[in-house]
């Protein structure tokens, strides 16, 4: 230990994280910075910045249409419009902390901007005067309701997707700033690693447990200017948090825009795919990559064979980075370096076509997760409006039909701690790798369990309109006899495939992208979320084109959910979601994890 400590004093690079900053922007130290003490300040924000989010995301549909006198239809657009450009703009945040800036600073403009928005949101929920007036005014009952002016909608626009800017910058830059405080060269790295990102979406759920019970709650029984004015305060609170945790960061330094490397070797391959061969200009020692290192990312661990792995694994991270050399997938990319190019700006070198590899081979894993994120889309808009319907009582305490996310959020938060403490140490054991479960057998689990999820969903669809239609209450407004707990199915099954999918997808992305284009990767996460929801709206307003036709109604329309015919929507997800994990599998069994050594 003595002597470790003089060659570091002897040495001072020893003690400097290499390629990292802390927050005034000076090298920092290994001894000083990251490590789990700097990510739980991460976890802590978490809980606030979703509690922020969800507390008004979960309920937004009702205050749409009760406050706002939106159509059902509109109602739940403008939700999953809403909710699919924040995570949208989760590319954006995680393009600009990779390019430009740091993970840390565009969290805190971020977290500003959502700040403004939510103000904004909160004096227009305060003050009645800013929104339509309520249907049947004292002075004519029989008028009908009124949709926002242009002036009450651009307030209403305004403040919503300022929070949608805000929301989509910290999701493209939270997680990432958390995930690098620890030491990927160590088995021991790795793995607390791995815990932070079970712990992430286990304190994304804490804030949505907060946010789906006790926010939605004062929204519906005490105004909805208290649900925001929390929500203020909550993102208020997290930005302070933030900046308590400053002085144990270590913030990844910015290496330039991922798009432009991305470019130049699409468009190098494909000029030279273009010119005549020319071997006198070929690049010589084109290597090939060395078999052993083609088996996945998993590292034997236990014992001294374990010792040696890990040994094995640091030595090739000091003396050579693997994307430095050529592998024989995507074929095409490598003519970006088979010849001289025609222009010096589309010179690539080999590293630079291997990180484009990368990215490409995990885009059909990231299309993958699309369409069980359109059947979450579901739980925001069509669910809550079926539980708005039935019997919402608990005893003698009336549930808000916008708290249904309660029991996904209790699913996550139970399964994740067992998932970290119990199975993977289990699997581990078992199979003798490091991950125990991959990345990508998680998130086939999760997409196994929407199919199901959506079968429920029918089902209790399917049972809820026939009480309606026994009991004559098809137009009624009055609660249905049946308890909203039968929704509860769909919503654990869901909140089930969430945890399992959107965990092994923040850390399959992280730990397979290039250093330099993580957080971007990561983001792809959260932007699997939006096209999901813009597709839901997508498949909505097709639904409804195609079942309208020749004077039949809509499945979808109108303005009563009794005479829709969800239940078939229902069915037709269950479907697509089926194809889906079809198409996964497919993917899935192809791809092959890179070494750890390769991820410099």
């Amino acid at each position: 230990m003595l002597q470790e400590q003089k060659q570091e004093e002897g040495n001072p690079e020893a003690n400097i994280w290499e390629g990292y900053v802390d927050w005034r922007g000076r090298p920092a130290l290994r001894r000083g910075h990251g490590g789990f003490l700097a990510a739980s300040f991460v976890l802590v924000v978490e809980v606030m910045e979703n509690l922020a989010y969800l507390a008004n995301a979960s309920n937004l549909v009702l205050y749409l249409l009760q406050h706002m006198h939106f159509s059902p239809s509109r109602s739940s657009n403008t939700v999953t419009n809403f909710m699919g450009t924040a995570f949208l703009l989760a590319l954006v945040g995680g393009f600009f902390s990779d390019a430009f800036f740091t993970t840390y600073l565009i969290y805190l403009a971020s977290a500003f901007l959502e700040f403004l928005g939510l103000v904004i949101l909160t004096v227009q929920a305060h003050v009645r005067s800013l929104q339509p007036p309520r249907c049947g005014g004292s002075t004519n009952p029989a008028e009908p309701c009124r949709e926002p002016s242009s002036d009450e909608a651009a307030m209403l626009f305004t403040g919503l997707y300022l929070v949608a800017v805000g929301v989509g910058g910290i999701k493209g830059s939270l997680p990432t700033h958390g995930a690098e405080q620890f030491d990927e060269s160590t088995l021991k790295g790795r793995m607390q690693r791995s815990t932070f990102f079970n712990y992430f979406v286990f304190c994304l759920s804490c804030g949505g447990l907060i946010a789906v019970t006790f926010v939605v709650w004062l929204e519906d029984n005490k105004g909805w200017q208290w649900g925001f004015l929390i929500s203020t305060l909550s993102i208020l609170f997290s930005i302070l948090v933030f900046l308590a945790g400053s002085a144990f960061y270590r913030t990844k330094i910015p290496n330039g825009s991922p798009f432009t490397t991305i470019l130049k070797v699409l468009s190098a391959a494909t000029v030279n795919c273009c010119m005549t061969k020319n071997s006198n200009n070929a690049v010589a020692n084109m290597a090939v990559i060395n078999p052993t290192y083609a088996g996945g990312s998993n590292v034997i661990i236990g014992g001294d064979n374990g010792d040696q792995q890990e040994q094995a694994a640091g030595k090739g991270k000091e003396e050579i980075d693997l994307l430095e050399i050529q592998t024989d997938s995507l074929r095409f990319l490598n003519k970006a370096v088979e010849h001289k190019p025609m222009y010096g700006a589309l010179e690539c070198s080999i590293k630079e076509v291997e990180e484009v590899k990368v990215v490409l081979k995990i885009l059909p894993i990231f299309a993958s997760a699309i369409i069980l994120n359109c059947c979450l889309a579901q739980l925001s808009t069509f669910s809550v409006q079926q539980a708005a319907t039935m019997d919402t009582k608990l005893g003698s305490f009336d549930i808000p039909p916008a708290s249904l996310p309660v029991f996904p959020v209790l699913i996550i938060m139970v399964l994740a701690p067992a998932y970290d403490h119990i199975i993977i140490p289990l699997a581990r054991r078992r199979t003798r790798t490091e991950m125990g479960i991959t990345n990508l057998q998680r998130i086939g689990i999760g997409l196994a369990l929407s199919i199901v999820a959506m079968v429920a969903a029918a089902l209790v669809e399917i049972k809820r309109k026939r009480v309606a239609s026994r009991t004559g209450m098809l137009d009624s407004s009055n609660p249905l006899p049946i308890t909203f707990f039968w929704i509860a199915f769909q919503y654990a099954l869901l909140g089930s495939a969430d945890l399992f999918t959107l965990a092994g997808m923040l850390e399959f992305f992280f730990t397979e992208a290039p250093s330099r284009m993580r957080s971007l990767a990561t983001s792809l996460s959260w932007a699997s979320l939006a096209v999901g929801y813009y597709l839901s709206s997508v498949i909505v307003s097709i639904v409804n084109d195609a079942t309208g036709r020749a004077n039949h109604q809509p499945w979808l329309s109108g303005s009563n959910i009794n005479h829709y015919h969800l239940d078939r929507f229902y069915w037709l997800m269950c479907i697509l979601s089926a194809l889906n994990f079809v198409n996964y599998l497919f993917w899935a069994s192809r791809y092959k994890y890179r070494p750890t050594g390769s991820r410099k």
